[in-house]
């Protein structure tokens, strides 16, 4: 290792021997021998010993935000994040139009929840609610086609009634189906205090009183001869149904405007594959026993 140089007097030079006393000896002051210092570390020619020895020295090294100069050994680079862990910058124009229909619904729905529970703005009103609850429950529909299904006399009446039992049918079976493929959770604002409830009934999507509320509607209003206040009463119950669903905390808005949709497509099956004495003779028989 090559000795720092001397001057005339035996003594290191400046550049190799820093002295904090500010001595006018030494360049009048620490800060015009530091200075002083840097510059000669800068030229051509300066001692590359003196170089190491005030880059090992500085605070900034000792701190380890460098590695030493000339050292030849580079800082790991930082291993990447895996997958699951790294924010999606750019992500797809329908995904964000998805969340923000999912954040509007959400806030919609509470909103609209006034008789989610006694305390709620409507708690008064809730009792009434749950009466027309039980008014589009799937039992009683049902119970009540079996039973004038029983009693009717003429094939018309019996015809009738025989579909709109299939159409029930039919209605629990998609609303079950898709309720069990698509598994969303009720409001958090709801109370399971419903009238009636199977093992699906605890998932929201789609809403089943709303689904049979416009199937049933839709099937009086093709099949029944009724007077026009009555026509409007039948819409304005399947109407009320399904935004008491919301009302009550059961359902999302999104829950029940499906559910309106679906049971009006419901229909269209029922209508195609409508069952007559002439394509299933054998359920018409059975009813046909005096």
């Amino acid at each position: 290792m090559p000795s720092p140089r001397r001057n005339a007097e035996g003594r290191p030079l400046a550049a190799c021997a820093p002295s904090s006393s500010g001595s006018p000896a030494h360049g009048g002051g620490g800060g015009r021998f530091e200075f002083q210092s840097l510059l000669s570390s800068r030229a051509p020619g300066a001692d590359p010993t003196c170089a190491r020895l005030r880059a090992s020295e500085s605070p900034v090294h000792r701190r380890g935000s460098f590695p030493l100069a000339g050292a030849g050994s580079s800082p790991a680079l930082p291993s990447p994040l895996p997958e699951e862990d790294r924010m999606d910058l750019n992500p797809s124009f329908l995904g964000i139009a998805l969340r923000s229909l999912l954040a509007i619904d959400l806030w919609l729905s509470k909103k609209l929840g006034v008789c989610a529970g006694e305390s709620s703005s409507w708690g008064s009103v809730r009792p009434l609610m749950k009466l027309l609850e039980i008014s589009g429950h799937g039992i009683p529909w049902l119970l009540g086609t079996l039973y004038c299904l029983s009693r009717s006399d003429s094939w018309a009446g019996r015809e009738v009634l025989m579909n709109l039992l299939f159409s029930l049918l039919l209605d629990l079976l998609l609303v079950a189906l898709i309720k069990g493929l698509v598994r969303r959770r009720r409001p958090a604002h709801n109370q399971m205090d419903m009238f009636f409830t199977l093992s699906v009934d605890k998932y929201s999507f789609p809403s089943g009183h709303a689904t049979r509320a416009a199937l049933v509607s839709r099937f009086i209003l093709n099949h029944l001869v009724l007077a026009i206040p009555l026509r409007v009463l039948v819409v304005l119950w399947a109407f009320i149904l399904g935004l008491s669903r919301v009302m009550l905390g059961r359902h999302n808005v999104t829950d029940v405007a499906f559910g309106f949709f679906l049971g009006y497509m419901q229909y269209s099956i029922v209508d195609y594959c409508w069952l007559s004495p002439h394509n299933a003779p054998v359920l018409f028989v059975l009813w046909n026993q005096p």
